[in-house]
């Protein structure tokens, strides 16, 4: 039996969001869209994800005001965090800072920095320099001490070897 997409008889706010965000590799995709990706092909490439379920979490994203899908004169579709989205940004670091505590023998393999000094964030997102709390568009994702760049075998884990500031397009070729 299937499992089903709500929750009913819920009426909190985490089971509302949990609708929106909390099926399978919804978050992954998010992770990407806050490194930069925007094209449906590197998303499918670097997470390696069925191709019908990309497109049906991406509906489902885009339908919430998540992600907004605009074309571009090339012709190809780009997905981009709203605001609503890149709300999502303090949920999405302590994921990540979470599973980097306890899932991450070699250490992180990517690192959160402060764009206008490099010094690197706390789990809380501070920097730990300045002490400011940094906003999304002012961090940089780059190497941490667990990324080994030779297992990068599609074009968006190679263009993450390199610090990249997070909500750039990443371009991949």
């Amino acid at each position: 039996m299937a499992l089903p997409h709500d929750y009913a008889g819920q009426v909190c706010s985490l089971a509302r969001a949990l609708e929106i965000v909390g099926e399978r590799w919804t978050l992954l995709i998010l992770r990407d869209a806050f490194y930069g990706v925007r094209r449906f092909g590197d998303f499918a490439a670097h997470l390696g994800i069925p191709r019908a379920v990309l497109s049906d979490r991406l509906k489902t994203l885009t339908a919430a005001g998540v992600l907004e899908r605009t074309p571009t004169a090339q012709g190809r579709d780009e997905y981009r965090l709203t605001t609503k989205g890149e709300s999502l940004w303090p949920a999405v670091r302590a994921l990540t800072a979470w599973g980097d505590e306890h899932y991450a023998p070699d250490g992180p393999r990517r690192v959160l920095r402060h764009a206008a000094d490099d010094a690197p964030l706390d789990t809380d997102g501070h920097c730990t320099a300045c002490g400011a709390k940094i906003p999304v568009r002012d961090t940089v994702v780059a190497p941490g001490p667990g990324l080994h760049p030779a297992t990068a075998t599609d074009p968006v884990g190679a263009a993450l070897n390199h610090a990249h500031r997070l909500l750039k397009p990443l371009h991949t070729g």
